[in-house]
């Protein structure tokens, strides 16, 4: 799932930043160590070099990553690391757990390297919004036709031999080549002629490729160092992380959580008629507690706990939403309280040390404005309410905890 993200999430999600964001750029150059430059390198890869027109070129892409990734890599790494080398005090470089690869030579006879080019052309042309193919036959006459650069080894090339040695490499940003890309990258205007949908994994959905491609390159880079393959199930079960459970706990589990829920159907209200439950099938174990009621807090004469909030709707009768100035208001009023900080999520809204001119700008805005201009992000349509956190004073202006307030928007 790694792959899948390196390879067709994160560079799209990059590139559509690029195309949108006017300060992706300055955000961009201001990454620590050599991040700026691979950051610009992908944008360049997924807008110029590597952009599709077609269904073909999505195969000459994966054939030429397959190639890169089985071959020339493993050529590379035994051109600066020989089977037969040795460390400095003598022992055999390529021991114990570092494993001595083989490169791989593709062949369209081959199910798990064809499946690797089907389903990686597949992803690419998703991720540009082209229409893939399943044709298998197709394929493989596409395949005989494209001819793959032969490899030269690179000298001067540092692989780093621990992951010590990476962590502690200073690496070294190109300055010439990011002005250059700064200059090779299409304009923001013609960038967003392009279509780039960032790919999420989905590890359920047997049509999408996503399994496929991650079944298929585990397994070529597992031949590369000749460990076992591994089926579809097992990578699934690792891809997904998905936490294996018997049907029996499960089973267990689900009677105790209806009995619990039969009881709050029933109208039961005393916290003692209620049981947490804990198990261990295996010795066999079973053992009930009563839960420990919510810590209690207080403003007033109100008590309120975890569980309580304030509903707050944001449209108004008149079909208007709150502005700040009415949200304040709406506080003081209905429940006595004077909002000094306004928060959502890591965004501050208001707050009563705040400069008077940006005040003054935010006090008639609605608050979903407010929200969208400070987090800098848009809402979606899906988005119904708003959690916003309050610090209040009381009316002897002593500070109060209160409940989180739920800003319905829709």
């Amino acid at each position: 799932s790694g792959w899948c993200w390196r390879l067709f999430k994160q560079p799209a999600e990059n590139a559509l930043q690029y195309m949108t964001d006017p300060k992706f750029m300055e955000r961009t150059l201001k990454l620590p160590g050599a991040q700026p430059l691979e950051v610009l390198e992908a944008v360049y890869k997924s807008l110029v070099t590597d952009k599709p027109r077609s269904w073909e070129d999505c195969v000459v892409w994966a054939r030429n990553h397959w190639q890169c990734q089985y071959n020339n890599n493993i050529r590379q790494l035994l051109h600066n690391f020989p089977p037969d080398q040795l460390t400095s005090s003598g022992a055999p470089f390529w021991s114990g757990p570092k494993r001595c690869p083989h490169p791989l030579e593709f062949s369209t006879n081959n199910d798990l390297h064809m499946d690797y080019i089907m389903a990686a052309a597949n992803l690419l042309a998703q991720s540009y919004g082209l229409p893939g193919s399943t044709e298998r036959s197709a394929l493989t006459k596409l395949l005989q036709d494209i001819k793959v650069p032969e490899f030269v080894p690179k000298s001067g090339i540092k692989i780093h031999v621990s992951d010590q040695e990476l962590q502690n490499a200073n690496a070294s940003v190109d300055d010439s080549r990011l002005e250059e890309l700064k200059t090779l990258l299409p304009s923001t205007e013609a960038a967003s002629q392009f279509k780039l949908c960032p790919i999420d994994f989905e590890k359920d959905d047997e049509t999408n490729f996503h399994m496929d491609f991650i079944v298929a390159a585990s397994n070529l880079r597992a031949e590369n160092y000749d460990i076992p393959p591994a089926d579809r199930h097992k990578s699934k079960l690792i891809a997904g992380k998905i936490i294996p459970a018997i049907a029996t706990t499960t089973a267990a589990v689900v009677g105790l959580v209806c009995l619990e829920l039969l009881k709050i159907v029933q109208g039961h209200k005393k916290l003692e008629s209620f049981k947490n439950g804990f198990m261990n099938l295996a010795l066999p174990f079973f053992a009930f507690s009563e839960p420990i009621a919510a810590p209690k807090h207080k403003y007033y004469e109100i008590d309120w706990t975890l569980w309580d909030r304030f509903e707050v709707k944001g449209i108004q009768p008149n079909g208007e939403e709150m502005t700040l100035r009415q949200f304040l208001d709406y506080f003081k009023n209905e429940h006595k309280l004077e909002i000094t900080m306004l928060s959502q999520g890591v965004s501050m809204l208001y707050s009563f040390f705040m400069p008077a001119a940006k005040l003054k700008e935010r006090l008639d805005l609605p608050m979903t404005e407010i929200v969208t201009k400070v987090s800098k992000k848009k809402l979606g349509k899906h988005v119904k309410a708003l959690v916003f956190e309050l610090c209040c004073n009381d009316e002897t202006e002593e500070d109060v905890e209160v409940p989180y307030v739920r800003y319905t928007i829709r």
